[in-house]
C-alpha cells in the first residue's frame, strides 16, 4: 500500500473490551460518542455549537487534502462519543487492559496510540499506554511478513524491530513501533472480550492537528492492518454504526456494531455496491445524482464524478466534499426552494448561507442517488447554523480549498440519523433511516 492511503488516520475514537469466545457467532456492539457530547473526554464547555461546527469544518477540508484518486448472548459494546465533528470510541490494550479513547475512522487502516516513553507526543489529557506495563504486548520483528511488506511504511530500526511511520499532508505524522497485544471491547452482559494479538502501532512521534482525550486513531477501512480486517471471519465482515447530531449539551451516545448485531433490515432499508478500487482502504460508492424538490442533479456530467466508485463514504470527515460544478448546480436548485435573505458566512468557509429567524425554517430534503438506493438528507444533516442566526449549506467542493483530483467525499454530517451497515462479504453498503438517539 503506497503512502497516501495511508493517509486517513484522523477524526474517530474507538475503546475496545472483548471477550472472542461468546463474540464469534452473536456478534457486539462498541458505544460511539460524539466529541462534542458532554461524555466526550474532549468536550469543550467554553466553546459554543458555531465553534463546534466550524472547526469540524475546517477539519474536513485539511482531511480532505489527503483523499487523492492516484492515492451473541454476550454482546461486546464500545461507546461513540459525539466530540467536534467527529466519533470516538473507547478500547483498551494490553493485559491488564488499559482504557483508551480512539477516533474511530471508516477512511483510515491502523489501529494507532500514543504510547510512552514518547518522544514527542501531542498533549494527549488522559494517560498514554505503557507497553512495559503490558504481558501480551510484543514488538513486531523485522524478520516479520508485515515488515517485509512495507506496509504502513515499515521499516528495519538498529534494534532490529519494525517501524510504522504515517505522514500527513498538513505536516501531522505518527512513528512507532508496530507491534501486537491483546484489544479488548467491553460487552453487554459486563463481561470484556479480548482479541488477543492485534496489530496495533505504538506511537512514540506523533504531531497531529487533534489534541485531547484521544490516544490515536481506530481504523476502520478496508485495508489490511484494519481493525475490521483483523476481526475478519469473528466478525462475518460485517459492522455498523448510527451517527447522533451533534449533540453539544447532550451525553447521550450511540453504538458501532458488529458481526450479527450489525445487520441492517426492516422497513426504510437501500442498499448501494461497494466498488473495489485503489486505494483499498476507501470504502469507494457510486453516487448517481442528487435532487432538491423535483429537480435532479447528476454527478454523470462532472469533471470527476461520472464513472463507478465516484465518492467514498467516510466516517471521519464531517463535510460532504463533491465537484465544483455539481456543487453549483446544487446550490442553484437550493437558492429557488429557500425564500430567505441570503448572507455572507462569517466563517468564510461556506458558500451559501442564509439570515433565519428565532423561528427557524423549514429547509428542503436533499435526496442523495446511489446505485440503486435513494438517502433522504433531512435538513439536520445538510444545513448547519454558524453564528445566531445564520444557517449554511453544509457542502465542501473538491476545487475550494483542495486540489481539483480530489476524491469525492459523503461524511459523517450526512449520515447523521441513518443506521449505516457495511456488509464486506456482500459487498454493499445499507442506509436505514433511524433515530440514533433511541437505538
Amino acid at each position: 500500500m503506497n503512502t497516501c492511503s495511508l493517509l486517513i488516520l484522523f477524526y474517530f475514537s474507538l475503546c475496545f473490551i472483548i471477550s472472542l469466545s461468546h463474540a464469534l457467532n452473536n456478534g457486539f456492539s462498541v458505544e460511539l460518542i460524539h466529541r462534542d457530547s458532554s461524555k466526550s473526554p474532549l468536550y469543550q464547555p467554553t466553546q459554543n455549537k458555531y465553534q463546534h461546527i466550524v472547526n469540524a469544518a475546517r477539519r474536513s477540508i485539511n482531511r480532505a487534502n489527503h483523499f487523492y484518486k492516484t492515492a451473541l448472548t454476550n454482546t461486546p459494546q464500545s461507546t461513540v462519543i459525539p466530540d467536534h465533528g467527529e466519533y470516538l470510541m473507547t478500547y483498551s490494550v494490553g493485559t491488564p487492559p488499559f482504557k483508551l479513547y480512539g477516533i474511530a475512522d471508516t477512511g483510515s487502516d491502523i489501529v494507532w496510540l500514543q504510547c510512552e516513553p514518547c518522544k514527542e507526543c501531542y498533549n494527549q489529557t488522559t494517560p498514554k499506554f505503557k507497553p512495559s506495563k503490558s504481558s501480551t504486548y510484543k514488538n513486531i520483528p523485522c524478520s516479520s511478513d508485515l515488515c517485509k511488506s512495507g506496509q504502513q511504511g515499515a521499516v528495519c530500526t538498529d534494534q532490529n524491530f519494525c517501524e510504522y511511520s504515517i505522514s500527513y499532508g498538513d505536516n501531522s505524522q505518527s512513528k512507532g513501533n508496530l507491534s501486537v497485544d491483546t484489544l479488548t471491547l467491553e460487552s453487554s452482559t459486563g463481561h470484556p472480550i479480548s482479541f488477543p494479538k492485534t496489530v496495533i502501532g505504538c506511537g512514540t512521534d506523533n504531531t497531529v492537528s487533534f489534541e485531547g482525550a484521544s490516544s490515536g486513531i481506530v481504523g476502520l477501512g478496508g485495508g489490511p492492518a484494519s481493525l475490521i480486517t483483523q476481526l475478519g471471519s469473528s466478525i462475518d465482515a460485517k459492522f455498523s454504526y448510527c451517527l447522533l447530531p451533534n449533540p453539544v449539551e447532550s451525553n447521550t451516545t450511540s453504538k458501532l456494531n458488529f458481526g450479527d448485531t450489525a445487520v441492517v433490515s426492516g422497513d426504510g432499508v437501500v442498499s448501494t455496491p461497494i466498488v473495489k478500487k485503489d486505494p483499498i482502504v476507501f470504502y469507494y460508492l457510486t453516487l448517481e445524482a442528487f435532487s432538491v424538490g423535483n429537480k435532479r442533479i447528476e454527478f454523470e456530467g462532472s469533471s470527476n464524478g461520472g464513472h463507478e466508485g465516484n465518492i467514498i463514504i467516510d466516517s471521519g470527515t464531517t463535510l460532504t466534499v463533491i465537484p465544483t460544478d455539481v456543487y453549483n448546480n446544487l446550490e442553484s436548485a437550493v437558492l429557488e426552494l429557500v425564500k430567505l435573505k441570503r448572507v455572507n458566512d462569517p466563517t468564510r468557509l461556506f458558500n451559501l448561507c442564509y439570515s433565519v429567524t428565532s423561528d427557524g425554517y423549514d429547509f428542503p430534503i436533499i435526496t442523495t442517488h446511489f446505485k440503486g438506493a435513494d438517502v433522504k438528507l433531512h435538513p439536520i444533516s445538510t444545513f448547519v447554523d454558524v453564528a445566531d442566526g445564520i444557517v449554511c449549506l453544509a457542502f465542501a467542493t473538491t476545487s475550494a480549498f483542495i486540489p481539483s483530483d480530489v476524491v469525492s467525499i459523503f461524511g459523517n454530517l450526512a449520515q447523521q440519523n441513518l443506521l449505516v451497515g457495511y456488509d464486506l462479504q456482500q459487498k454493499i453498503v445499507s442506509f436505514k433511516p433511524t433515530d440514533c438517539s433511541k437505538v
